[in-house]
C-alpha cells in the first residue's frame, strides 16, 4: 500500500545513505526499522545480534590460564588507584 509520511529531511538523508551503503531500498529499510519499532514497543525480544568487537590476537596469554578472575582483574588495575 503506498502512504505519505512526512520524515525530517536529515533524516531521511540518512536513511537513503544507509541504503545505498547496505545495497537495500529506502522501503525495505524503513519497513526493517519499523518492524523492529513494532516488536519492541509489543515486548517482543525480537532476534538481536552482538556486533564483533574483537580486536584480533590470540586470545588469553597462557600465563593467565590457570588464575582466577579476581587476580588478574587486580593485576589489570594495579598502580591505577582502584
Amino acid at each position: 500500500m503506498k502512504t505519505t509520511v512526512e520524515i525530517d529531511d536529515e533524516l531521511l538523508r540518512k536513511a537513503k545513505v544507509r541504503a545505498a551503503e547496505t545495497g537495500m531500498t529506502l522501503r525495505a529499510l524503513i519497513e526493517r526499522a519499523l518492524r523492529r519499532e513494532l516488536e519492541q514497543m509489543e515486548g517482543g525480544a525480537g532476534e538481536y545480534v552482538l556486533r564483533d568487537a574483537s580486536v584480533g590476537g590470540d586470545g588469553i596469554n597462557p600465563e593467565f590460564l590457570p588464575w582466577h578472575w579476581d587476580k588478574v582483574r587486580d593485576l589489570i588495575y594495579e598502580d591505577r588507584g582502584a
